[in-house]
């Protein structure tokens, strides 16, 4: 007899309902696209020529990027020769090193034009970044 109520229970029980699942779903999908962080890499695409003599350079350093177009990028941003001039001067006062990250195809005349205007304004230290093979 104890049997039968049970059964009797579970027989009125045919359908489940699926819409408080389905909220549930939507509310953890919505959190997740939302808490979670996209890592957004810079824009600028450089292949670095490779050198079997390169080291690795751990201070932190102002970064100028020569494209493959031998256009000039300063924090993302396209920036000219004398802009370049400016930033320098500023950034000669503080005393730190100067990485410059340089295309394959850019042109070595436009890489040593931006690193010769460095040491003009007196950066001891002009780096170029490679890679490492």
């Amino acid at each position: 007899m104890h049997f039968k109520r049970r059964v009797q229970l579970e027989h009125g029980l045919r359908q489940i309902d699926i819409a408080p699942l389905v909220d549930v779903i939507f509310q953890l999908l919505i959190f997740f696209m939302l808490t979670s962080s996209f890592i957004v890499s810079s824009g600028i695409k450089v292949n670095l020529p490779k050198a079997v003599t390169s080291r690795m350079v751990k201070t932190e350093s102002l970064e100028i990027i020569l494209s493959g177009e031998n256009v000039i990028y300063l924090n993302g941003k396209v920036v000219s020769l004398p802009e370049v001039k400016t930033v320098l001067k500023e950034f000669a006062l503080r005393n730190q090193p100067l990485m410059i990250k340089a295309d394959r195809k850019a042109q070595l005349g436009r890489v040593v034009e931006v690193w010769d205007l460095a040491r003009n304004l007196g950066l001891a230290q002009v780096n170029i970044a490679t890679f490492q093979e």
